[in-house]
């Protein structure tokens, strides 16, 4: 545990420093949106797809995993939304907190630190768990959101749905990797060398863009947001070591992969969606807080114990 500790520290730091640059003011709410910007476009979408660009969709599609991880994920998701139905949230509002209590920082946070800390044949899984989310949940949070208010289902809420997932620069650094990969189409070496380049400002630029939001979110509804930090942190990784090692019987090597992930804090793109409909953002801000300060124990916890297997 305490080795873990010490190789994840590192990574928390790099949170930890972003976090002062953007407390100070040194680092502003603009300079932070410019930066998240660039490594979601640019660093992020080079390394995977040069992550992908080098699998097999056989490497990466794996049904029983993606079913496990579903079943684990679907668990805490009803149950996030029973509780908050129960204290009267609107399903709008379940639906955020849901979102909250089941997605985490795969992007901006798993791949790099997981690829590292688990080996890049940790790559494939920790890919599936980012496509699940964002095809699966994030087409779902859209869905309860837009015809909650409607109403009732559209063509329209469809369309937007799509739209989303083809614009999303994650999905489509995949999708163009495995083509890639599929066709044995070459990476000339300057281009290879331009994408590992480019691929490499992922990590740092993740890592302090993550501490850097931070220092904006507030603490307001500590209840609420301590209780979708423990769905997030504690209980969704149970859930889903619980479907993939004794239900689904996933391979040990994947089946952690799949754990380590799902025990990393609120994703940020919550609190993007929470804002854009203007459903609970102070919540989801305050869960992202707790979240991320709570993970320096809890993930060192997780990727021991799974490492251990």
């Amino acid at each position: 545990m305490w080795d873990i500790f010490l190789k994840t520290l590192p990574f928390f730091m790099l949170i930890g420093v972003g976090y002062g640059a953007g407390r100070t003011r040194f680092f502003t709410p603009e300079a932070t949106a410019y930066l998240t910007k660039f490594v979601f476009y640019f660093a992020l979408s080079a390394m995977l797809f040069r992550f992908s660009a080098n699998l097999s969709l056989a490497d990466i599609l794996n049904w029983p995993f993606v079913f496990a991880y579903l079943a684990g994920t679907g668990a805490v998701y009803i149950v996030a939304t029973i509780v908050a139905m129960r204290r009267g949230a609107r399903v709008a509002e379940a639906a955020v907190e849901a979102q909250c209590a089941v997605i985490g920082n795969v992007g901006f946070l798993g791949i790099p630190m997981l690829a590292l800390l688990l080996g890049e044949r940790a790559v494939g899984p920790i890919m599936l768990v980012l496509a699940v989310d964002l095809i699966v949940f994030g087409s779902l949070i859209v869905i309860l959101i837009t015809g909650s208010r409607d109403g009732r289902m559209s063509p329209k809420i469809l369309v937007t749905v799509a739209l989303g997932l083809i614009k999303n620069p994650m999905i489509v650094s995949i999708v163009l990797g495995l083509i890639v990969s599929a066709n044995a189409i070459p990476i000339p070496v300057p281009i290879n060398e331009f994408l590992t380049i480019l691929g490499g400002a992922a990590t740092p630029g993740a890592l302090f863009a993550i501490g850097a939001s931070l220092a904006s979110k507030s603490a307001e509804r500590v209840i609420v947001a301590g209780w979708l930090s423990v769905c997030k942190l504690i209980l969704h990784p149970a859930a889903v070591a619980i479907a993939a090692l004794f239900v689904f019987d996933i391979d040990p090597y994947a089946a952690g992969v799949m754990i380590a992930a799902a025990a990393l804090p609120v994703a940020g793109n919550v609190y993007i969606i929470a804002q854009h409909y203007g459903v609970a953002p102070a919540r989801v801000s305050a869960a992202i807080l707790f979240s991320t300060m709570a993970s320096v124990l809890t993930v060192s916890a997780v990727i021991a114990w799974v490492t251990s297997f």
